[in-house]
């Protein structure tokens, strides 16, 4: 099987960022990285409300958070009326969580591929109310078909208040199909959030052709947002019970705005959000899509055959256009959240190059993203590097 070809790098698009050129930054996927043209318009809004901060917080304010959400909602195929801004997928999953009512008996049921942070979301709520949760099982290399035969048999109608799934998975950069999954679970009458964190901005799919009842979504990754922006949509039959984890001022407008409204919160990473989407569609929205996935499926083949994996062995993500890849790390190594904490640090400090290791299914994973500011000889000198540091570990 031949090595897939690295794409042509967009001409430019490596200066749109201020990242430290000494470091191979393969780890798009955690925090993302913001465009140099982004950060201005962020400081120039600091700017403003410094100038006059009674003035930036109660005049115009709300309505300037409702034109930006309206933006963003439309870019990603979701009605601007049933999306609210949020800091992130994380604090989505926890508006959600907290007004759903769960009672003692209910179940929250998830997969195995679950966000980290999210599950102690859930497993919170769960001690809190005295319901429970439960993790399905679903192999690496299971088809659509047999992902949905194991949600459908998952399902426990009258008992299971909410069905949580990943749209691309965290830990195994997997791509589940979330509509199918939402379909199975509304012929039982569950309720489904989908967890978005990586869509927006890597996949085309829009939240409305995906018809959760609850979709998160984080714009600081993929979509070239400052960090702590996010987007939590609501189907109609759930807006009037959805409830903000903090009261403020905004409370009696309901959804939306009693959620996006967190008072003397730092607004101006939302407000610039639509110049991360005007670089974005600079670039050539298809052509950073295509580029992306295919430097991250490079970057998985020269790093696995660095290791000595099979091609056949390397997880395929279940769709193109994914941007992030995983590779096996060697039995035994990174088997433990601890672990694999220390192994990323250990790859970080001795070969300067940034990368994601998760402990999952038993053994280790690293993950590498693909970004238009990347380089092929970035994963062809991990490769070289990284066999040798492992046995030393």
């Amino acid at each position: 099987m031949s090595v897939p070809q690295p794409p042509e790098p967009i001409p430019g698009a490596r200066l749109l960022f201020s990242l430290d050129a000494a470091v191979s930054h393969l780890n798009h996927g955690s925090f993302g990285a913001v465009p140099i043209g982004v950060q201005r318009a962020q400081q120039r809004l600091r700017d403003e409300v410094e100038a006059n901060p009674l003035r930036f917080f109660t005049v115009g304010l709300t309505e300037r958070i409702t034109h930006t959400r309206r933006h963003l909602a439309t870019f990603l195929g979701a009605d601007p009326d049933g999306t609210a801004l949020v800091p992130n997928a994380t604090t989505g999953v926890a508006v959600v969580l907290q007004s759903m009512g769960l009672r003692p008996g209910d179940e929250v049921l998830t997969t195995e591929h679950g966000y980290g942070a999210v599950d102690l979301s859930i497993a919170r709520e769960c001690r809190r109310t005295g319901a429970v949760t439960r993790a399905l099982q679903v192999p690496l290399a299971a088809t659509d078909e047999e992902i949905l035969q194991i949600v459908r048999a998952g399902l426990r109608p009258g008992r299971t208040r909410l069905l949580v799934v990943d749209q691309l998975t965290s830990p195994t950069a997997r791509l589940l199909p979330v509509a199918a999954i939402v379909g199975v679970a509304r012929e039982h009458g569950v309720p489904v959030l989908v967890d978005a964190a990586h869509a927006p901005g890597m996949l085309p799919a829009t939240v409305a052709g995906i018809g959760a009842d609850f979709w998160v979504g984080n714009l600081h990754k993929w979509a070239y947002a400052a960090r702590g922006t996010a987007v939590l949509v609501v189907s109609p039959a759930w807006r009037d019970r959805i409830e903000p984890l903090v009261v403020s001022w905004e409370q009696e407008a309901g959804f939306p705005g009693h959620v996006e409204w967190q008072a003397t919160m730092d607004y101006t990473g939302w407000l610039a959000a639509p110049v991360g989407l005007f670089t974005l569609r600079s670039l050539g929205l298809d052509r950073v899509r295509a580029h992306n996935a295919a430097l991250a499926a490079y970057g998985q083949r020269v790093v696995g055959d660095a290791l000595g994996v099979p091609p056949a062995d390397l997880p395929d993500p279940g769709g193109p256009g994914v941007a992030m890849r995983i590779v096996p790390l060697p039995p035994g190594v990174a088997t433990s959240l601890d672990a694999a904490r220390a192994l990323r640090a250990r790859i970080a400090d001795r070969l300067a190059t940034e990368v994601a290791v998760n402990a999952w299914g038993g053994r280790g994973w690293l993950r590498v993203s693909g970004q238009v500011y990347n380089r092929a000889e970035e994963y062809e000198r991990l490769a070289v590097r990284l066999p040798a540091l492992l046995a030393r570990a």
